[in-house]
């Protein structure tokens, strides 16, 4: 494994997950993204592709979903993503089709990194999901949001 992966692996066990409401934690959901597949940076119009493709799947699923951002605690990288309310099997399979090294899979009100793509990493329970979430008047607008080379 190398360096660039660890640090990667690092970065993604300290989430922020932005909302504008909160969740029920009654019941089990994955945040799932299809921005940037095996962390290559895209363009904000090749994300917003990627996340119609994912959004369309989560449809056809007939599962209740909410958007929400994925951030990293610094707001330097930001990602469009989705809470679906699947089970963590359904999950893993639509991580690894949209080409995402991880997802996050919420049982009981915690919080687990659970790798898809990424191969020598274990899953890591995270603790509390409302320890991550910060609420918002609204989502931020990332079409025009540049991403930072730097937490690549």
């Amino acid at each position: 494994m190398d360096n660039t992966t660890q640090d990667l692996w690092q970065c993604y066990q300290a989430p922020l997950f932005l909302l504008t409401q909160a969740l029920s934690y009654d019941f089990s959901f994955a945040v799932i993204t299809a921005h940037n597949p095996a962390s290559k940076l895209l363009s904000p119009s090749q994300n917003r592709l990627l996340d119609r493709q994912l959004l369309r799947e989560i449809e056809l699923l007939g599962s209740p979903y909410r958007a929400l951002v994925g951030a990293a605690p610094d707001l330097s990288h930001m990602e469009k993503s989705w809470a679906v309310f699947i089970d963590r099997t359904m999950a893993l399979q639509l991580g690894k089709k949209f080409n995402q090294y991880a997802i996050y899979v919420v049982e009981q009100g915690e919080v687990s990194l659970v790798p898809c793509t990424l191969a020598g990493h274990d899953e890591v329970c995270l603790g509390k999901f409302s320890d991550y979430v910060q609420l918002v008047y609204e989502l931020p607008d990332l079409s025009t949001y540049l991403f930072s080379k730097d937490f690549i």
